[in-house]
């Protein structure tokens, strides 16, 4: 079934798309991933829209990138959707755990939108999901932690075993951020046709969060 996957670029929204292709027998035709209002970073994360377009084109999967505020969020999300139907796309791919509101307001603006929300990642264990993941070969670090959770010494980790081992003796942060305690960004694995090469960075306090900027970085075959 031809589908879209609601893109982050980050972790869950990686692997609930190579889930989706491998156990639920969807063809992933595009990318939805909503910007903010002047189209320069992902509304959710924060990441570079140019980076996401890269990502997208490494992975080969075209993006669509709507520019919207919180308060025109859901009409924007509803018009993209709509869009897709009349290409005949008429699922949609959503990374949530166990968010239930957030997974309420997917399936209600799916509902509305006439299209079938699916979720690979509803409810699995977290520690079983990070393996899977790291398992799978997917390569990608943390861009952004929330400061009343995380420090920025977390900015630019990999997440491998070692990640996940620190990160269990914080008892109070969630393994997979799903409290949104750190946002990733995934530069390679399995779904990925060519590499992204991360050059050059930087670190960015704002507000209540840190951000690990990618300023420079590169597309390479993969060996």
């Amino acid at each position: 079934m031809k589908s879209f996957v609601s893109w982050s670029g980050g972790k869950d929204a990686c692997f609930s798309y190579y889930k989706a292709v491998k156990d639920n027998n969807v063809e992933a035709k595009v990318f939805l991933n909503m910007v903010s209002e002047d189209g320069k970073a992902s509304r959710t994360h924060g990441i570079s829209s140019r980076l996401l377009r890269s990502q997208a084109e490494a992975i080969g999967i075209p993006i669509v990138q709507k520019k919207t505020g919180w308060n025109q969020y859901e009409t924007e999300f509803k018009k993209a959707s709509a869009e897709f139907k009349s290409q005949g796309i008429l699922t949609g791919v959503f990374g949530d755990i166990d968010l239930d509101e957030h997974r309420q307001w997917v399936e209600r603006v799916c509902g509305e939108s006439g299209i079938n929300p699916v979720f690979p990642l509803w409810q699995k264990e977290r520690e079983e999901l990070l393996a899977d993941f790291i398992r799978a070969g997917f390569e990608a670090i943390v861009v952004s932690v929330n400061r009343n959770a995380l420090g920025s010494e977390w900015l630019g980790r990999k997440i491998d075993e070692s990640f996940v081992s620190d990160l269990r003796k914080l008892k109070t942060v969630d393994l997979c951020g799903e409290a949104g305690e750190y946002h990733t960004f995934v530069y390679d694995g399995p779904v990925f046709k060519k590499r992204i090469n991360i050059l050059k960075t930087e670190k960015q306090k704002k507000e209540k969060n840190c951000f690990f900027n990618i300023l420079e970085y590169e597309i390479t075959d993969k060996n």
